[in-house]
Order: structure tokens, then C-alpha cells, then sequence
């Protein structure tokens, strides 16, 4: 009988330039299980994938209009909505954990410019975008490649960062896990509710309310499928700040497209699922 399937995670502090702008880097193997597909999810994170091996596989977006692709290294955007990825049975690559803020400090351009949409790194960055997948296919231990991340990304971060007044909303709201009131956000910034929102918006390309919407969302899945699990959906519900259980089954449905138990039960272990990782 042969093994059954198997799972890497090892994670890493980026260097200290990178460490306002990306959590950590988390390299990840898995072997032996049955191939299927997977829901690139909501989070408070770009998704930023560099595959070591074989590509990965878009087969829907998030945005419909856009047609599915391959990438080598995927940038996409922050999103609202569910992606279908292929899963072959078998992944190896490294997530960056990129936080919004550092989209403009690594490429130059607000997090807007990638709303709802993926593209190859080698779009944004050029060349140097095939350096970093070339040079990790090249590299055989995860010490040695995470400080080949170090190296290609902060090579990368030499633009503007976000205006302060934002910078300091989006890491509000992500320490809130998404419960700080707008009205707060706005009244830190001296803004009207209006003003934030509008200026938000053109920074992120989501409003600060469908923002929190995400962030709280991300929590409630990690807590649906950690393990061991919490008891009920309505202790998550109270954990996380939504109203009721009702209320975080309508928050699942409309932003993974299916219910609390329908994720709970696709559940397997993917790149996307950080708060599985250990060093």
C-alpha cells in the first residue's frame, strides 16, 4: 500500500524592509491527494503564488470577463468573489503574504490597478519577475529561497508607499478583524464617511465596508476549518462580530459561493490556507 498524501508548510519573516508590507513568506509541498480544483478565496492578502514546478492553473477568475490562464508567478488583486484553481494532486511554490500597502511600494501602482483581476508577475515588473521564479526553481533548500524573495522584492521596493491617512485605515481594519466601525475609520482621518469611502475606494478598489466584510470573512474561514474545529457556525458567527448564524451564512455564500459546511467540507490543505502553516 502506498503513502498517503502529504503536506510541507515552513514559513518565514521577510527581511526587515519588506516586514511592513509582507506578513511572511510560506513555502509549501503537497504530495498524493486526489486532483480536483479549489476556490482561491477572499482575503486580506494579494494573492501572490510563485509555483515551483508545475504552473498553476486558473480555470475561472474572479472577474468572469476574464478569460483563465496559466501563471507561473500569479499577482491578483483583492477581491470579493471566488476563484476556480485546477489541483492537479500535487503543488510546490512559495505565497508571499503581500498586504495592500505594498503594492505601491513594490510596483508602483495603488492596489486598485489589480482589483478583481490576475495577471503573470513578469506583466507588472518585467525581467525581473523571471529572475524570482527562475532563481527558486534553481534553489533547493526553503532558507536559500526565501532569502532569494529577500533579495528579488526588495530590489523591487524602492516606490512611494500609500498616502498615511490610508495606511493607517487598512491596518485599523485588519486589527479589528474587521469589526471597526466606518464611522471610527472616518473619524481617525478626520473625514466625512463619504470622503473615506471615495478615497478608499480609489486606493483599494473596494469600499471600506465590503473591505471589512473580507477581513471578517477570512477569520470566520480559518476558524470553520482549523483543527480541531470550533463547536458551531454560531460560535464562529460570535466570535467574528456577525450578528448571527444567518448572517455569517449569507457572508460565506456570497463571498466563497457556497455555505459554512459546503467549505468546511472541500476543505484540504492549499496555499491559500496561511493559518495552517507552522514554522
Amino acid at each position: 500500500m502506498g503513502a498517503g498524501p502529504t503536506t510541507e508548510w515552513v514559513t518565514a519573516t521577510p527581511g526587515t524592509s519588506l516586514r511592513p508590507f509582507i506578513d511572511r513568506y510560506i513555502g509549501y509541498r503537497t504530495e498524493g491527494f486526489e486532483p480536483g480544483v479549489h476556490r482561491g478565496l477572499p482575503s486580506r492578502h494579494m494573492t501572490f503564488i510563485v509555483s515551483i514546478g508545475t504552473p498553476i492553473d486558473v480555470l475561472a477568475q474572479t472577474d468572469p470577463a476574464q478569460a483563465p490562464d496559466s501563471y507561473r508567478v500569479v499577482l491578483s488583486g483583492l477581491q470579493a468573489s471566488p476563484a476556480v484553481i485546477a489541483d492537479p494532486g500535487h503543488q510546490h511554490g512559495i505565497a508571499v503574504e503581500l498586504n495592500p500597502l505594498g503594492t505601491r511600494v513594490l510596483f508602483g501602482m495603488p492596489p486598485r490597478a489589480l482589483w478583481d483581476q490576475s495577471v503573470e508577475l513578469t506583466d507588472v515588473t518585467g525581467s525581473i519577475g523571471n529572475e524570482l521564479w527562475e532563481r527558486l526553481q534553481a534553489t533547493t533548500s526553503w532558507r536559500a529561497r526565501f532569502a532569494v524573495c529577500d533579495d528579488v522584492l526588495g530590489r523591487l521596493a524602492t516606490h512611494q508607499p500609500s498616502a498615511v491617512e490610508l495606511d493607517r485605515c487598512w491596518r485599523a481594519l485588519v486589527a479589528s478583524g474587521g469589526q471597526i466601525p466606518i464611522a471610527d475609520l472616518a473619524s481617525a482621518t478626520g473625514y466625512t464617511r463619504q470622503h473615506l469611502a471615495r478615497r478608499f475606494r480609489a486606493e483599494f478598489g473596494l469600499g471600506p465596508k465590503l473591505a471589512a466584510r473580507v477581513v471578517r470573512f477570512e477569520r470566520a474561514r480559518a476558524m470553520l476549518t482549523a483543527v480541531p474545529p470550533f463547536v458551531t457556525i454560531g460560535q464562529v458567527a460570535a466570535a467574528c462580530g456577525y450578528a448571527d448564524h444567518a448572517h455569517l451564512v449569507r457572508d460565506v455564500n456570497a463571498l466563497a459561493g457556497c455555505t459554512p459546511t459546503e467549505l468546511v467540507a472541500e476543505h484540504v490543505p492549499f496555499v491559500q490556507d496561511t493559518e495552517a502553516a507552522s514554522g
